[in-house]
């Protein structure tokens, strides 16, 4: 018996991609040496997209992985793991990758709305896989940490802290004319 197929790894995805409708990359991520170089990953990207753009399936063995995939639009998301890998973790995986970033995008899933809000997305990729871990697979929990991380950049808190450093530097202007004043009053007096 093959002991390969006994072990266990928590290392279950290979790549997570999210193509537009020509086979263009627009997010990649490789979580191992499947393919060390991009050449070689943009490769596999066009022929994986070759294989699914026109079919109705959900899974497709290519290259002796097992990928999972789902289109809208003119966006094709995809999971990719090895080919002992149980397809339903996969789908796990692609199924929330498409909730979170529908949620993100407002449930506008296309190209254009993926590029207004690239940095979120990339956010919650990182979120649910780190180095080929999946970490999460909850789209709620998901979307909670991303907010939360994208508050942290968020136009009002830039704003109101450049507000409250200007405010700090008029109060101390006024200080400085405050005691320039006094020390001229104490000149004049003397």
């Amino acid at each position: 018996m093959d002991t390969s197929l006994l072990e266990a790894s928590l290392y279950t995805i290979k790549a997570i991609c999210i193509l537009d409708n020509d086979g263009e990359r627009l997010i990649s991520k490789f979580y191992d040496d499947t393919f060390p170089t991009v050449k070689e990953q943009k490769e596999f990207e066009k022929n994986l997209f070759n294989k699914t753009h026109k079919a109705n399936a959900e899974i497709i063995m290519l290259d002796g992985l097992t990928c999972v995939y789902r289109s809208n639009v003119d966006l094709f998301f995809y999971v990719i793991g090895s080919s002992q890998e149980n397809e339903l973790i996969l789908v796990s995986v692609l199924n929330c990758l498409y909730e979170v970033t529908s949620q993100i995008l407002r449930k506008n899933v296309e190209k254009r709305a993926l590029f207004d809000h690239l940095d979120s997305v990339y956010l919650a990729i990182d979120e649910i896989v780190d180095g080929g871990i999946i970490l999460e697979a909850d789209p709620s929990s998901i979307l909670q940490r991303v907010a939360l991380r994208g508050d942290d950049m968020s136009e009002p808190n830039f704003k109101d802290a450049i507000t409250s450093k200007l405010e700090v530097g008029q109060r101390t202007m006024k200080v400085f004319q405050s005691a320039r004043d006094q020390f001229g009053w104490n000149i004049l007096k003397n």
